[in-house]
């Protein structure tokens, strides 16, 4: 069953993994993850490629004279290639960059995972607490009815009817605070999911807690963590880009071809007259300024040691991440118990000194407290059950299972 929140349009069936799946599809700060993954892609293209050739052209405005002719034109044609293996790893590097930021797409999409669910709870509490303020109020004006029959009776005083009106009171303001509350939450939560901040909601009415399975221990954390993957890949990537360093210091070669225009001598006739002249041409860099190739490789290698400190701190972040989370689902867990017993206990209690009531108008103010110590562990237990679902979902991300 499910509780329908702001009611313009009827939605049915959806559970938290459904509103987290619209998440995903809408949610703009993860898309614009996800387009940062495949812009990165985009760099692998222009990294791992040859520079472009060159073309030039020139034009002899004053002929040079030669043994076959004179010089007209000039066309020449060079391709410069890195030294080897130079492009393999700019490619490398790209690519592994390119992959971190998938990682870092995967840690946002769980990470608005727990979002969601941290604004989907508050609303099962809401709805739980007015359906248990709006039961109470039903209770108390029942007791009403019966207090003022007893005073017209002559069996209670109208103290027992003054108490119960100002419980009444109570009820209905907090009924309407609640009330209040439910548009800034519901707010919060489409907002999540990119959509129109009226649409309604559907909460299930009922939530179990159930034993966490296996894999949620400390040690999993370690294990293809995106934020920890993201940061392995990174300092992969900083290897690659050192070894490109490295091979940007040496030489680079070019091939060319020189061809030359030659006008025919018109003075004499003499062998080859008017030949163009065809050159093969092989050039070589030659990096002898040595201070960026090196600044490079040092930025490297600095780089790779950063992204190994980023590691460790996000492990320790993550290693207090999890004991704290794991103690809130652990004080959760004990305080449902709790709660559990001491309703049922309450009611027993209540409806032993409602029956003490009704026989010979006794203790109505016990009866009027019980019925508010009820109410407030009702409340509790509801509230305890968003903060253990909240920190499970917490724990989801923190471990990476969704």
């Amino acid at each position: 069953m499910f509780l329908v929140l702001s009611l313009p349009m009827l939605v049915l069936g959806q559970s938290l993994e459904d509103y987290q799946k619209i998440a995903a599809e809408n949610n703009p700060g993860l898309q614009a993850r996800y387009k940062e993954f495949k812009a990165a892609m985009e760099k692998v293209p222009q990294v791992s490629s040859l520079p472009d050739p060159t073309l030039s052209f020139g034009y002899f405005i004053s002929p040079v004279e030669t043994r076959v002719g004179p010089q007209q034109a000039k066309f020449s044609l060079s391709q410069m290639f890195p030294w080897f293996g130079t492009l393999e790893a700019q490619g490398n590097a790209a690519a592994l960059m390119a992959q971190a930021k998938y990682q870092n797409f995967l840690d946002a999409r769980n990470k608005l995972f727990y979002q969601v669910a941290d604004a989907y709870f508050p609303l099962y509490e809401l709805e739980e607490q007015l359906r248990l303020q709006r039961e109470n109020l039903e209770i108390l004006e029942s007791f009403m009815t019966l207090a003022q029959s007893k005073y017209e009776n002559n069996q209670s005083s109208m103290v027992d009817v003054l108490r119960v009106d100002i419980m009444i009171k109570d009820a209905r303001t907090n009924i309407n605070i609640l009330e209040d509350k439910r548009q800034p939450l519901l707010t919060r939560f489409n907002n999540q999911l990119n959509r129109d901040e009226t649409m309604a909601v559907s909460i299930v009415d009922t939530i179990k807690v159930s034993p966490l399975p296996d894999g949620y221990h400390r040690d999993s954390l370690l294990v293809n963590h995106p934020l920890l993957e993201e940061l392995i890949l990174k300092e992969e990537a900083m290897k690659e880009q050192e070894k490109a360093a490295i091979r940007r210091g040496l030489p680079s070669f070019g091939l060319g071809l020189d061809y030359v225009l030659v006008g025919k001598r018109t003075d004499m006739d003499i062998a080859d007259n008017g030949q163009d002249v065809v050159m093969p041409m092989l050039t070589m860099s030659l990096p002898i300024f040595r201070g960026k190739y090196k600044a490079a490789k040092e930025e490297a290698r600095i780089m790779q040691e950063a992204y190994r400190d980023m590691r460790q701190e996000t492990a320790n972040n993550l290693g207090s991440a999890y004991e704290m989370v794991w103690y809130e689902i652990e004080k959760q867990r004990q305080n449902l118990d709790l709660y559990r017993e001491q309703i049922d206990e309450t009611r027993q209690a209540l409806n032993l000194l409602f029956s003490s009531y009704s026989n010979n108008g006794d203790d109505f103010e016990e009866v009027l407290r019980m019925q508010q110590q009820l109410l407030k562990y009702q409340m509790m237990q509801a509230t305890s059950l968003s903060e253990y679902k909240i920190a499970e979902a917490k724990l989801n991300y923190i471990t990476s299972k969704n």
